[in-house]
């Protein structure tokens, strides 16, 4: 396999991106160069990042790709990505689901299983952070298809440039590159890549933004991905009050939280967390609930009117001293 270089321009701005991003993650400059694990899937971004990083961040990475086993040919992909890095003396591994990915929403079970076998891969490697090749289209099209939805400030905030989740710390150093650019960079370099049947599929809503992206250039993407990283700034001075409040005021189910006078949207994710605190503190397991996106806005609307009312199984009354949560009656038989 004969490879071509990269241009060093193109080299150097993402060294410098993964730079930033590490900086960031870690809170501080801190000397060292950790180790990073890269997902890569064989379609060109992802080849594009491995080139990218097999020139700037040598004897750092190394390489894992995820095959779903959701179709065929996903198997000889993964071998193709090996091929490469055999080619880049850079180790790789293949990895695959713990348990088969079936049933509804076969996309979203894919996305957690992939991140949670990557995350395992990543920490037995001993890398600090996970880098995946999302970029300012993806951006761009996960912005349209939340504003679509009507998601509030954390889902139009986007794909985040550094998270932080129970699979460890992902990075994503390309959201300011073009899809067109990273594909150019892999074609240019003699760089083997494939492209994604699934990419194409009208059923699934991203297909269906992505056309309607390249059907209106009056949409820029590069625009919208950078108001999306506008919204992640504005989303974390909303995390960070909230994190101030709950630590000022929360005391227990039964203490009161009192925070009727606060903004609607720090409301909304106070009330969501005491409902998962109370639910843990009382063993409550049904109905099911989703700290993250649940809809409390009639429980909010109930309070704000001084009503009690419930959600999750649990009940919540205004009263003099805040917000008070128990366990919610329950239903009478007919």
């Amino acid at each position: 396999m004969t490879l071509r270089p990269l241009p060093e321009a193109a080299v150097a701005r993402f060294r410098g991106d993964v730079e930033r991003l590490v900086a960031q993650a870690r809170g501080a400059a801190v000397s060292g160069e950790p180790r990073l694990a890269l997902a890569v899937s064989g379609g060109a971004d992802s080849m594009a990042m491995l080139r990218l990083a097999a020139a700037g961040l040598a004897g750092r990475i190394t390489v894992a790709t995820f095959d779903h086993r959701l179709r065929a040919g996903s198997g000889g992909e993964a071998a193709l990505v090996g091929s490469v890095c055999a080619a880049l003396a850079i180790p790789h591994q293949t990895l695959t689901p713990f348990a088969p990915i079936t049933g509804n929403s076969v996309q979203m079970r894919a996305r957690t299983a992939r991140y949670a076998a990557l995350g395992t891969w990543a920490r037995g490697e001993g890398a600090g952070f996970l880098l995946t090749a999302h970029h300012a289209d993806d951006q761009a099209e996960t912005l349209l298809m939340r504003l679509q939805r009507a998601s509030g400030l954390s889902g139009l905030a986007g794909i985040r440039a550094v998270r932080f989740d129970a699979d460890g710390v992902v990075l994503r150093p390309l959201l300011d590159w073009r899809r067109a650019e990273l594909r150019a960079l892999a074609s240019e370099s003699a760089t083997p890549f494939v492209d994604d049947p699934s990419n194409d599929d009208p059923r699934h809503d991203r297909t269906r933004i992505r056309a309607l992206l390249a059907a209106t250039p009056a949409l820029d993407p590069v625009a919208l991905a950078a108001s999306a990283g506008f919204l992640a700034e504005a989303e974390e001075v909303l995390v960070q009050s909230a994190e101030r409040l709950w630590a000022e005021r929360w005391r227990g189910p039964d203490s009161g939280l009192p925070v009727a006078g606060e903004p609607r949207d720090l409301r909304r994710r106070l009330v969501r967390r005491a409902l998962a605190e109370t639910r843990m503190r009382l063993g409550i397991g049904r109905p099911s609930f989703d700290a993250d996106s649940a809809n409390v806005e009639a429980l909010l609307d109930a309070l704000a009117a001084g009503r009690a009312a419930t959600h999750g199984g649990v009940m919540v009354r205004s009263t003099s001293r805040g917000w008070v949560f128990c366990a919610a009656p329950p239903r009478r038989s007919l």
